[in-house]
């Protein structure tokens, strides 16, 4: 059983372009824009083709969220179509996610230093116990 059941599917030739509108069971509150749109990618597969989220709705009394998504073949058509607001506001999302990225890779890194300095700091007090024992 898939999470996503699609509610419609319509090609809308006159745009040139793909409406879905899906049902996401079980993922109220938890869902956010971009991992609909990768999600939808793959259930779909839409490689090489761009997603657009334009609604998440919640369902009321419900744990089910509806998304309705638009694909595109051509990014430049899309942003022809579609208010530009939408793209600012997934680009600032991209930003802080990439940010993000950046953050926490420098911080693995020092974790994983961290217990190979730790093993080198105990070396030496362990050889300085065992001058004392002897």
């Amino acid at each position: 059983m898939s999470i996503i059941e699609t509610i419609t599917d319509v090609d809308n030739t006159f745009l040139s372009r793909r409406e879905l509108t899906c049902n996401f069971a079980g993922l109220s509150g938890k869902l956010k824009k971009l991992e609909a749109v990768d999600m939808v990618s793959k259930e779909f597969k839409l490689d090489g083709k761009v997603v657009i989220p334009i609604r998440l709705k919640t369902q009321v009394g419900k744990p089910t969220i509806t998304g309705t998504f638009f694909v595109y073949e051509d990014e430049e058509l899309a942003k022809k179509h579609i208010n530009p607001t939408i793209f600012s506001r997934l680009e600032k999302t991209k930003a802080k996610i990439a940010e993000a990225e950046k953050e926490a890779a420098p911080a693995e890194a020092e974790k994983e230093a961290a217990p190979a300095e730790a093993e080198k700091e105990a070396a030496p007090a362990e050889a300085e116990k065992e001058e004392k024992s002897e």
